[in-house]
């Protein structure tokens, strides 16, 4: 089973190219969303992340408090470090499992802001397809999803890097619904898209 991951830098419409993948039986894992899952369900995982901090990060429930998370890590790349080094095996493997329920599936989407630039992911995929749009237009999009002002969503698109060399695909959004809607048929199901191609060239 074939692998895409589907990434963007933020406001470039991922979660749109998801959601229209999923409306079309795709088998989509959202890594925001699975993380979230996993401090819910995993106490041990969000113990031991305030052990390696050495701060506290959850709230009187015992349930991971994100803007703590944030406080403790923002500015520390080491304690970054540490966080990453306990959540991203925990992901992979959540990952991992979630694929093998997959098994009807011809491929599977990963979608993930920032998988691409961690090395155990590495060797994961098949194929990257990358959602773009002029950086004026994002800005728009995360300021009116967000309620947030320019200076802050600037300092969020400044911290992200996406290197566009590590794509196979480049799908634009910056045009209507119903053009991004084409494009993602054109990438991932028209005869000869990549994704129909790659997948061609594995049943050889």
């Amino acid at each position: 089973m074939k692998t895409i991951v589907l990434t963007g830098l933020i406001g470039s419409g991922k979660s749109a190219v998801a959601a229209l993948l999923r409306e079309r039986g795709v088998p989509v894992y959202d890594s925001d969303a699975r993380t979230k899952q996993l401090y819910a369900r995993r106490k041990s995982l969000v113990r031991r992340m305030e052990e390696a901090l050495g701060v506290p990060i959850r709230t009187a429930e015992g349930k991971l408090d994100k803007k703590l998370l944030a406080a403790a890590i923002f500015s520390d790349a080491m304690a970054r470090e540490k966080v990453e080094a306990l959540v991203y095996p925990a992901l992979l493997q959540d990952f991992s499992r979630w694929r093998e329920r997959q098994a009807g599936a011809p491929f599977v989407v990963l979608e993930s802001a920032v998988i691409l630039s961690k090395p155990l992911f590495e060797g994961l995929w098949d194929a990257v397809v990358l959602v773009t749009a002029p950086r004026e237009l994002r800005l728009e999009r995360v300021m009116a999803r967000d309620g947030a002002s320019k200076e802050a969503v600037l300092a969020r698109m400044a911290a992200q890097d996406i290197p566009q060399d590590r794509a196979q695909v480049l799908l634009p959004n910056e045009g209507t619904p119903e053009e991004l809607s084409a494009a993602v048929e054109r990438v991932f199901f028209e005869k000869n898209g990549y994704i129909c191609k790659l997948l061609k060239s594995e049943k050889r």
